[in-house]
């Protein structure tokens, strides 16, 4: 067995890894959409995300309380979020969909929470702000961007640890969430365990192929030989 546990497989993964490699095997397995937006990117290039998903429904609201709601939890600023935030377990990636791209969704002091709650980094469908003070909490987060506008009176979660969809790539509680500066793969849990073997096992293999490209070898020959280019 190549781990024993989380900790031992995301350590692998972040050694010997990157995204490419992931979803080039997820490409033999026939799941062929499971990236999420070439849009979301890292706020640091060096930054890179693995853990389990806690996946967090977002909604567009219109005032930070709304008046006789049949929801009782839009008559909460921010809905569950706060909720949400302090349910973050160790090694959880807190990952976030559902409203528009006109507020901020993440801020500097939902990292120093997720932080201290041993969080392995934020996903969010959407934009970051306060990036000078998540940058210098060298917390993984990644996003569409970075927009200062708050979402206090603009958005509310209703609900996590549901699942959600994100640019049609479905992520249910648990799943792992991997991202790095080329993209950020969804793995189902129900095949992570094949997927991270076969992936450590090209990687291995294409070390050996690049120290024979890199002692002359041809392409024709390289992939002839390893089967992999």
């Amino acid at each position: 067995m190549l781990w024993k546990d989380d900790k031992e497989l995301f350590a692998l993964v972040k050694k010997e890894l990157f995204t490419a490699l992931v979803g080039d095997i997820m490409d033999t397995k026939k799941r062929y959409h499971q990236f999420l937006s070439p849009a979301l990117k890292p706020l640091d290039p060096k930054q890179v995300v693995i853990g389990r998903a806690l996946p967090v429904l977002e909604a567009d609201v219109f005032g930070d309380r709304v008046a006789q709601p049949h929801l009782s939890i839009l008559e909460k600023p921010f809905g569950l979020m706060f909720h949400a935030l302090d349910d973050l377990k160790e090694d959880e990636v807190y990952v976030a969909s559902g409203s528009s791209f006109s507020y901020a969704m993440w801020g500097g002091m939902m990292t120093a929470r997720a932080k201290m709650l041993k969080s392995a980094g934020a996903v969010l469908n959407g934009f970051t702000r306060d990036t000078p003070d998540i940058l210098a909490q060298d917390f993984p987060c990644f996003s569409r961007g970075t927009y200062a506008q708050d979402q206090g009176v603009r958005g509310k979660v209703i609900d996590y640890r549901v699942p959600i969809e994100v640019d049609g790539v479905r992520i249910n509680p648990g799943d792992i969430i991997y991202g790095d500066l080329d993209g950020v793969i969804v793995v189902p849990q129900e095949i992570e365990r094949e997927i991270f073997e076969e992936a450590l096992e090209k990687g291995r293999a294409e070390n050996k192929l690049r120290e024979a490209v890199e002692n002359g070898m041809s392409a024709v020959e390289a992939y002839r030989t390893f089967g992999i280019f």
